[in-house]
């Protein structure tokens, strides 16, 4: 991707625990609405974990196709969370229609999954038929693709969407992630490991659950058939940070650093960075990591940039994270409350790093 080819995002749905969708998870983020609660499950302590979990009346059932087949909890909670959001980014049939998706036609999914397993990770090709199956969408199984790289995962899956649109090998893509760490499993392995914020302890996370879409084209397209597009993405970039959390090396702040370097490079923002979306969960770790970050590559930030880390709100969303904030971030710089050009990052347990740069018109 560069600064001269943009490319658009169409449309953007998110589930998470303050909000059935974009519109309304942005309000609730946007009013700084918290929305964290105990649940009946205990930690280590005998204390309940306090989560940001959507509530189960808001999510569609487990489709007929499925429900014998015996899923995992996890799995089952997250296609279902997996719907409400793409149908939110999608619309009805007729909306596709109008857009040319149909079974002849169907969508290419980049998808961000767990880094993060339960007692048994899931099938990544599985889970996208699956989730065909839920959805009832036309999604080209072939062109699609999984991955179990957790918060960076949708981020990254940018570039790759964008070399196809540029390629002309689809009409669209979408791009998403889906997540729940509420899961008995995932909160007691993250409990024991210290990384669950309690009355005792600060430095960690509030589990969370939700899934965000993104539907993109090309410039050439949206001026073809009269689109209007929510926002346009003007550059993606990703890098790997061998101190990462899980890591025996030493940290040194390289891959965060390095993704915001060649983004900036390779697409230079026409103004100063004006807000930042960053995927801060509650751990210290990551506050130091976007620091390193941000002072490695000060010329490119306006010295009052607002930071965005709307996990306060709905908790950590795991592989959800990275597609959830490019959907808030293209939301408010096209409503004008956040200021454009936008620059998102996302940061996985794991090596992965991410960042885009989102903004409100075409460069």
């Amino acid at each position: 991707m560069s600064e001269r080819q943009p490319i658009a995002i169409l449309s953007a749905g998110v589930v998470t625990a303050v909000g059935l969708s974009l519109a309304e998870t942005a309000a609730s983020a946007r009013a700084r609405l918290v929305r964290l609660r105990e649940i009946a499950w205990r930690d280590r302590r005998f204390e309940p974990f306090i989560v940001g979990s959507v509530p189960d009346d808001g999510l569609p059932p487990l489709a007929d196709a499925l429900a014998s087949r015996g899923l995992q909890y996890r799995e089952t909670r997250m296609l279902r969370l997996a719907q409400v959001a793409l149908e939110d980014a999608l619309g009805t049939p007729e909306d596709l229609a109008s857009l040319g998706i149909d079974l002849e036609h169907p969508l290419p999914l980049l998808l961000g999954l767990p880094e993060q397993h339960t007692t048994q990770a899931l099938d990544p090709a599985r889970f996208v038929q699956r989730l065909a199956l839920q959805a009832g969408l036309p999604l080209d199984i072939k062109a699609s693709a999984a991955v179990p790289r957790g918060r960076a995962a949708a981020v990254m899956a940018l570039r790759t969407a964008a070399a196809r649109l540029a390629r002309g090998d689809c009409r669209y893509v979408l791009v998403g992630g889906v997540d729940s760490l509420v899961d008995l499993y995932v909160l007691g392995t993250l409990d024991m490991e210290g990384r669950v914020r309690t009355e005792v302890n600060s430095d960690g996370m509030s589990p969370g659950e939700g899934a965000g879409f993104l539907l993109l084209c090309t410039a050439q397209a949206v001026q073809e058939r009269g689109l209007q597009p929510l926002a346009w993405l003007q550059g993606a970039a990703a890098g790997q940070e061998a101190g990462h959390l899980y890591a025996e090396e030493e940290y040194l702040g390289e891959g965060l650093a390095g993704a915001f370097a060649t983004l900036l490079a390779e697409s230079p923002p026409a103004s100063p960075i004006g807000c930042v979306y960053a995927s801060f969960n509650g751990e210290r770790y990551w506050a130091r990591e976007y620091g390193v970050a941000r002072l490695r590559n000060a010329e490119a930030f306006d010295p009052e940039h607002a930071v965005e880390h709307p996990a306060e709100c709905f908790g950590d969303l795991g592989a959800a994270h990275g597609a959830v904030l490019l959907a808030l971030a293209a939301e408010g710089v096209a409503a004008g409350y956040r200021r454009s050009p936008c620059l998102v990052f996302a940061a996985s347990d794991h090596a992965d790093r991410a960042a885009a740069l989102i903004t409100q018109a075409p460069a």
